[in-house]
């Protein structure tokens, strides 16, 4: 086995400390704190969407040097705690994207491939090739289980996490992104780096059946943002913060009767008599 659960809580434990999500080092609690029943939330529209209200996004003031509000700044109280989790092939740009919408939106970043990394204390390719893809799916699970105890937060996932049923059916209730990016822009990104799949005497095309492959799971993401070969990373992030925001127009917040019976689950859920 290339890791246990114990393993991968401590490294939650490293990758947290200096975050907003910072867990106390005590083994103990670390388990109680992302193990504990996550409350129920909705999404808020209390807070307007920057881009069908220009008026929010206009300087602070007259002066030149006053500061233009930047919309992903918004996301957060209009997300009510839930994370964005970022799917999507390989070098699709899961984790630049992730920490510079993590950094605009003031949410913590996580990367499971890192986090699976920390744990089995070797890289991917050395765990895909010493333990075998069975083994390095079973801890991107036990991984997906920690995190989703966690909010606030956006989660870079590998390629394939999501292809699990098991998966992606603990993904039902999250707000999942999907980074589209043609092949060929993908493969002109990892040239020369060592991903396990890729392995191949024609690494294109295998990418592309790897692409046709998980492209319908892909494609049932929350939210799905169209990758070209000339959007940098800031401009990825944009075209993110903008679909999230019109996705949280289209799906307001639940019924009164819905969001008191959330409350009485939360507590319910947390050990509190209602």
């Amino acid at each position: 086995m290339i890791t246990s659960p114990r393993l991968v809580l401590s490294c939650f434990s490293a990758v947290f400390v200096g975050t907003a999500l910072s867990f106390a080092p005590s083994s103990q609690l670390l388990h109680s704190r992302l193990h504990a029943s996550r409350p129920t939330v909705v999404f808020s529209t209390a807070v307007e969407n920057p881009f069908k209200n220009p008026d929010l996004l206009q300087p602070d003031g007259d002066s030149e040097d006053a500061l233009k509000l930047d919309p992903a700044s918004l996301l957060a109280p209009r997300l009510c705690g839930y994370n964005i989790y970022l799917i999507g092939m390989m070098g699709s740009g899961k984790s630049a994207v992730g920490k510079a919408l993590s950094k605009r939106t003031g949410y913590t970043f996580l990367d499971t491939d890192e986090i699976i990394e920390k744990a089995a204390e070797k890289s991917i390719p050395a765990i895909f090739e010493e333990d075998g893809e069975p083994a390095f799916r079973e801890t991107e699970s036990d991984v997906l289980d920690g995190v989703l105890s966690c909010m606030n937060c956006v989660m870079s996932t590998g390629g394939g996490l999501v292809m699990q049923d098991k998966n992606w059916d603990k993904l039902q209730d999250e707000l999942v992104l999907f980074l589209n990016v043609d092949p060929e822009v993908i493969i002109k990104r990892i040239e020369g780096t060592d991903r396990p799949l890729l392995q191949t005497e024609n690494p294109l095309e295998t990418l592309k059946e790897l692409m046709k492959d998980r492209q319908p799971r892909y494609e049932e993401a929350t939210v799905t943002v169209d990758v070209s070969a000339d959007m940098d990373v800031q401009m990825t992030v944009d075209a993110c913060v903008e679909a999230i925001h019109n996705y949280v127009d289209e799906h307001p917040p639940q019924g009164k009767k819905e969001k008191i019976r959330n409350v009485i689950m939360s507590m319910i859920g947390s050990g509190m008599s209602p």
